[in-house]
């Protein structure tokens, strides 16, 4: 059994994405659950809504097959981050000049499976 989610244009970067996810990979749901409620970054609650949702997934299409889950069973297999598209802005400098300032966005897939 296994669950997918997928959130499209998270507002954050894919580097800062990242170095929460690869945290997260191969444990078990409820301590990943536990270490993103624990953490301090902004990203962190955008993670779990999408690791909530493939829980969600699992325990629906489990629904549908007529079969008994318990997420207790279930880890997260694959996490990954993809850049997603860039919103250019421009910042006045010096001497009449502009900067490019580029804010990113990344698409977070996260993939449950039960052991």
């Amino acid at each position: 059994m296994e669950g997918k989610a997928r959130i499209k244009y998270l507002r954050s970067s894919p580097r800062k994405v990242r170095k929460i996810c690869d945290l997260l990979r191969g444990k078990n749901v409820n301590e990943v659950l536990a270490l993103l409620s624990a953490s301090r970054s902004q990203v962190a609650t955008q993670i779990e809504h999408g690791i909530r949702s493939a829980a969600a997934n699992a325990e629906q299409k489990a629904k549908e097959e007529e079969k008994k889950v318990d997420l207790d069973n279930f880890y997260l297999d694959q996490v990954f981050v993809n850049q997603g598209p860039t919103l250019k802005r421009f910042r006045p400098r010096a001497m009449g000049r502009a900067t490019m300032i580029r804010k990113r966005s990344s698409h977070l897939t996260v993939v449950l499976k039960e052991k």
